[in-house]
């Protein structure tokens, strides 16, 4: 500061509370990478909304695994390549794309920021993104202008061809531009984070957990409790459902939680549009591995007929450049954005998706790849392979 004594200055700001609130608190700008929004979300969170966040199932092993198998896959970058212009785009399923990253779906959010789906929606149309949701469809379209897809799980829209039409309809009628049919949850998990704190999910639609002026939680039933042997109410849904849901809609219909080449093909026999390789974040079956150990896989499977996308511990520009290497077309991610929104609201999911989006471009460029089309399985190698 010219003719201004700097330090005397924040020692006058730090006199007063607002002045050391506003030199303490953290702003949008401040992180560095995806990592760097973790502490300042858990920060801001309750740490049972945290453990909702971050937990997996049992041993959570695949949890790691989501992460640790991405060390394991190294770049060969090309050397002399004209990379003065760096285009990202893609066109997945009609839809024109600036860049190869997707929101998925995530329950709960407002247990991290409430209106939080809307917050998201907002998010993701500002930064031209597809959004996949899980929140109130309408709401959601109306609120957030870019693309948005719809999550269904095996849930009750499954229960006989009249749910599933009428289901079908009101989705095409409110402006879905696709729909995202997660199978991987016939049962939920024992997530054991969630039984230790003996969470009820209804805490997370009214975004804080009723704890009592000591800071207890009351003695509520655990809809995840230890011991209970699991049971459905109607069938589950199977490869048959599919093809009939194929039959009722010409919207793209994208087969999330695949894990093989098998159920790959089977996807592509029964009509759907796309699969998703995904372990459910690591919540749900444990002991899976990592998502982008199951993507050569599945990317086989596929051969070339239907798009493969995959989530599951992505962080870095880098693990997003080695899946599509690996023969990925676009990547989701889910808790990095949470992280943002947990710490700063829309703004800070913003902020993640523009730090990935910018790292995939630096990346793309010191790898020598200028566009998507030149990302080939030749740009890595698995350590200690040859």
């Amino acid at each position: 500061m010219t003719g201004i004594d700097r330090r005397a200055v924040i020692r006058g700001l730090l006199s007063f509370p607002v002045g050391r609130k506003l030199l303490a608190e953290p702003s949008v700008m401040d992180p560095a990478n995806v990592f760097d929004f973790r502490p300042l979300a858990k920060a801001k969170l309750d740490p049972i909304a945290w453990d909702y966040l971050e937990g997996g199932s049992e041993d959570e092993v695949s949890l790691r695994d989501n992460r640790d198998a991405f060390n394991r896959i190294i770049i060969r970058p090309r050397a002399l390549v004209d990379v003065h212009k760096i285009d990202m785009s893609l066109d997945l399923f009609g839809t024109r794309l600036d860049y190869p990253i997707l929101l998925d779906p995530a329950g709960g959010k407002n247990c991290f920021y409430m209106n939080g789906e809307i917050a998201v929606a907002q998010a993701a149309a500002k930064m031209k993104a597809l959004h996949i949701t899980n929140g109130g469809i309408q709401k959601v379209t109306e609120t957030g202008k870019g693309p948005v897809w719809w999550q269904v799980t095996t849930g009750g829209e499954f229960r006989n061809t009249q749910t599933m039409r009428a289901f079908v309809k009101r989705l095409e009628s409110q402006g879905c531009a696709g729909i995202c049919f997660t199978i991987d949850i016939m049962y939920v998990s024992h997530r054991e984070r969630n039984i230790h704190n003996r969470l009820e999910r209804g805490w997370c639609e009214t975004g804080i957990p009723p704890r009592d002026v000591q800071g207890k939680l009351p003695e509520a039933r655990n809809p995840e409790t230890a011991g209970i042997f699991p049971s459905r109410p109607f069938p589950t849904p199977t490869w048959e459902t599919v093809k009939e849901l194929r039959s009722m809609t010409k919207l793209p219909i994208v087969i999330k939680g695949i894990l093989t080449r098998e159920d790959t093909e089977k996807a592509v026999d029964s009509g759907a549009s796309g699969v998703v390789v995904s372990n459910h974040g690591a919540r749900q079956l444990d002991h899976v591995g990592g998502t982008i150990e199951a993507l050569p896989e599945v990317v086989e499977g596929a051969g070339g007929r239907i798009p493969v996308l995959i989530d599951g511990g992505f962080r870095r520009g880098t693990d997003i450049l080695k899946a599509l290497a690996l023969g990925a077309t676009a990547v989701c991610v889910a808790r990095p954005y949470l992280y943002g929104l947990a710490a700063f609201g829309q703004p800070g999911v913003e902020r993640v998706i523009e730090l990935l989006r910018t790292e995939l471009a630096l990346d793309m460029g010191l790898a020598g790849v200028p566009s998507l089309k030149h990302i080939d399985k030749s740009l890595v190698r698995v350590r200690g392979l040859r």
